[in-house]
Parts: structure tokens; sequence; C-alpha cells
């Protein structure tokens, strides 16, 4: 607060100037007038007051006139081509006194001046065509004057803003159960009771938020594999912890039972899924380039925030890719950046069987006969089980629909294939079989006739000439089995 207080300037002056000047509530267009308060320029009041003094002499003329010329219906009007004018009705036109000087005959109507009504006209247009002149004169000098105070303003907006930024942090902050982190140079990021700070305030008064730990370091907890179903809470925790973080290092409170965050040099996030039609990108090709740029510049203070990768393509070159993906994460001493990883893809948990710095954690469910309670509570150990059809069936899919959908699933998770090797997803399943044929989805097929003479060949008793004569041999098998 010292620092905001040495260096915020004072504005008096200014404020008093424009206080001063400027009117209270002055017209949008400049060239209406009335942008200067009265009292501000003697000149330019004694030139409103003509202009107000003319207005009701305009009055008491008109009233003068119809009384001595018994017309009720003469009035004084004006218009930028004749100025100020007196009109009359056709039916009362010959009841204009000879001073009236006819200037212009309309279809109902005869218009006149008199020499009163010009010299009246040259004194106050005259008067108003100064004030506009000087209003706008003394505008722009103290737009002039007030534009010597832009460096200084500026900069006391930009200490203003930060002061309203850390007012609102530090509101939260009480408001909310905010802790304060512990913020040093290692590597670990440790979060106890871990909320969502944006999540939490949506969520109805009768639903508490579920708050969750997270451990992380370079050492032996780099990347937490993260499984679970589809609206369970993968995508919140992620964003929580990268939130969290972030608050942290702007210096506010952080919303937690207790926070120790190792600095980070970036925090980098792939999550969500769209494409980018304006230049020819598919969903996946966004995917693909937003997680190389990921790896081609985090480093091992990044943290990283992966919701799914490879979802935009095949289910085998998604796995491969997210697989690869990880392990480089892993491996690779120049990125090595903590990663907390969300994936539908279950396989990915074998990693943490194979590697020391991967960890398996699961969002935690529970099944009750047909129906699932997310528990929204992070735990270590992986899950098998999206319960994608559960979800379905919550967002209102036909029931024939999640019907047939459990039996594809039953058929996909048995390996069912056809002799062709092909998956039998169409057909229905049949409950009373109780040990239906089965052929393993990875089962080494037999070897054909052409390897079986391969594997008889001996090649180090075989001379160039029977070689050849072999080759012929098995070239004429390969275009039988054609």
């Amino acid at each position: 607060l010292q620092f905001f207080s040495d260096n915020l300037q004072s504005v008096d002056k200014l404020v008093t100037l424009i206080d001063a000047a400027i009117a209270d509530n002055p017209p949008q267009n400049l060239t209406e007038g009335g942008i200067i308060k009265t009292g501000y320029h003697p000149e330019l009041d004694e030139l409103r007051e003509i202009s107000r003094e003319g207005k009701n002499w305009i009055v008491q003329l008109q009233t003068r006139e119809r009384e001595k010329t018994a017309i009720p219906s003469l009035k004084i009007g004006y218009n930028k081509v004749f100025g100020y004018y007196f009109e009359i009705t056709k039916a009362h036109q010959n009841k204009a006194p000879d001073y009236f000087i006819r200037k212009q005959t309309l279809v109902n109507a005869e218009r006149y001046i008199t020499p009163e009504l010009k010299e009246f006209e040259e004194k106050v247009l005259g008067a108003e065509e100064k004030m506009g002149v000087l209003e706008y004169e003394l505008f722009q000098k103290i737009r002039d004057e007030v534009a010597q105070w832009g460096e200084i303003i500026q900069m006391n907006a930009r200490l203003i803003a930060e002061i309203d930024c850390l007012a609102g942090l530090a509101h939260h902050a009480v408001t909310n159960r905010y802790t304060r982190p512990v913020i040093d140079e290692g590597e670990l990021i440790e979060i106890t009771g871990g909320r969502h700070p944006v999540v939490e305030k949506l969520l109805p008064p009768d639903e508490p938020f579920i708050e969750n730990d997270c451990r992380l370091n370079n050492s032996d907890t780099q990347i937490m594999v993260i499984t679970g179903p589809n609206m369970s809470g993968k995508s919140t925790y992620l964003r929580q912890v990268g939130l969290i973080t972030l608050l942290a290092q702007i210096g506010s409170f952080v919303p937690a039972e207790s926070a120790h965050i190792g600095i980070v040099d970036r925090i980098f996030t792939r999550v969500g899924a769209s494409d980018n039609l304006a230049f020819g990108e598919s969903t996946f090709m966004v995917e693909m380039l937003e997680a190389a740029n990921i790896l081609n510049n985090a480093t091992p203070r990044s943290l990283i925030l992966l919701d799914e990768i490879g979802r935009g393509t095949s289910t085998f070159d998604g796995l491969s890719i997210a697989w690869a993906v990880t392990e480089y994460l892993h491996h690779q001493k120049k990125v090595a950046a903590k990663t907390l990883f969300a994936t539908h893809y279950h396989e990915l948990t074998e990693l943490a069987m194979l590697y020391p710095r991967i960890k398996n954690f699961r969002v935690e469910v529970k099944e009750y006969d047909d129906h699932v309670v997310f528990l929204r509570k992070i735990e270590p150990g992986g899950m098998d089980n999206s319960y994608g059809i559960y979800v379905a069936q919550m967002a209102g899919l036909p029931e024939l629909v999640v019907e047939r959908a459990r039996e594809v699933l039953k058929n996909l998770e048995a390996n069912e294939l056809t002799p062709n090797q092909t998956t039998k997803l169409g057909r229905r399943r049949d409950s009373s079989r109780s040990n239906p044929s089965q052929l393993s989805l990875f089962e080494i097929p037999k070897p054909s006739a052409v390897e079986e003479e391969l594997r008889k060949i001996d090649l180090n008793t075989l001379s160039p000439i029977d070689a050849l004569l072999k080759l012929k041999d098995l070239k004429e098998m390969l275009n039988k089995l054609k």
C-alpha cells in the first residue's frame, strides 16, 4: 500500500478545472452548445443572456403585433433561408399593416418582415454565432490543458486498476475461505483441499463443492494420469489446479486448506474440442497443433494440463499418440514438466507400471443397481469404465438406443470376432449361450505355406543357383495365393 501511496499523483487542479468549466450534463454533439458551464467565462455568459432575452423579446413582439393587427393567428417563425418572419394566413392577409414587408407567398399563408424584426435578428443571431464560436474555442483550450495531464492520468489509472484487482482478491479471500499459499522456487506443487474458485460459486447453496488434493513434483509424481467417467469432474480438477497455481503466483490467497506452490514458468493447457474452419483445420488438427506447441516449448518448470489427447481420430491412433506424448513428457529431461493428464484411454494406466514418475488417479463413483453416483473425489488408482452409456441415458437418448448400445458394448468387451477377423457388432447377443465360441483379438494367425517354406531353407547350405530357383518357387506360390 505504501507503494501506491507514494506513486499516486494528485490531480486536484485538473478536477477543479473540469468541475468549473464543463457543464454537468453536456450535449453529445459539440456544435449544439451548452458544453461550458455558466460562470466560467464572462463574455460567453453575456452572449447567452442576449440570446435568452431575445427569445423573450420574440414572444413579447408576437403578442404586441397580434393586438395591433387584431390577427389572432399571427405568429413569428424562423428558418435558415429567411431568418425570422411574421406569418399571416390568407384569410387575414388584408389586415397586414403597411410596415409589413412581404417576403414569401405560400399556398395558405403570407410571410412578412419588419425593420424592427430584422434589427433584432441581426443582434440575436450575431450573438448566437459568436456564442458558438467562443464556446468551441474555450472547449479546445480546456481539452489541450487536460491532454497535458494524460501521462499522469494513465499512470494513476494503472495503479488504481491494480488496487481494484488486489481489493477484489482480498474480498474473495475473506468471504470464501481462501488461504495464504507458500511460494518458493522448489519443484513441489502440493494442494490440500483445493477448490475451483468459479465452479464453487455456481453450485446451488445446498450442494457443497467437493475438495481435492494434488501433489506434483519432478522426482516421483511428475505425471498424474486421471481416469474417470464423463461428467465426473476430471476437467474441473485440472482447471482448479491451474487456477490455484496462477492465483498463487500473482500474489493472491487461494481456494484451498493449504497450498505449497513451486514457481512455474508457464502453464500449458490442452482442453476442449473445436475446429478452425477459417484456416481449414479440423478438430484433430487443432488438437495436434496445441499438443505440438506444448511439447516443443514446455520445460521442467512448467505445468501442463491435458484434457484428452487423440479423441478426434481412430481409437488406436488416438491411444498411440496419447501414449507417446506421455512417454515423451516422462523421458525427455528438457521437457519433463509436471503434468495432469485426464483421459478415457484406460490403457494409459499401464504406464504407471512401466515408469516411476507416472501415477494413476481416478474420480470415484458409486454404482447402485443401474445408477451411478459421481463422488467427484480424486483417489489413487486407475479406472476401467467410462460409464459413457449411462451419461448418454442421462442426456435423454431414447431407451432403445441405450439398450442397443449396451448390447454392442458387451460384444466389444467379449472381443467377439467373425472368421475374417471383423468384430460382430451387428449381432444380437444370445444370452442363452453359456460358452460362446470366441477368438482372441490378439491371436496370432497360422503361418502361410510361403512362410513354412521360408523357415525350411538352410541359407548356409544353399548355393546361389539354388537360392534363385527357390526364390522363383516362392514367387509362384505367392502368385497362386492371390
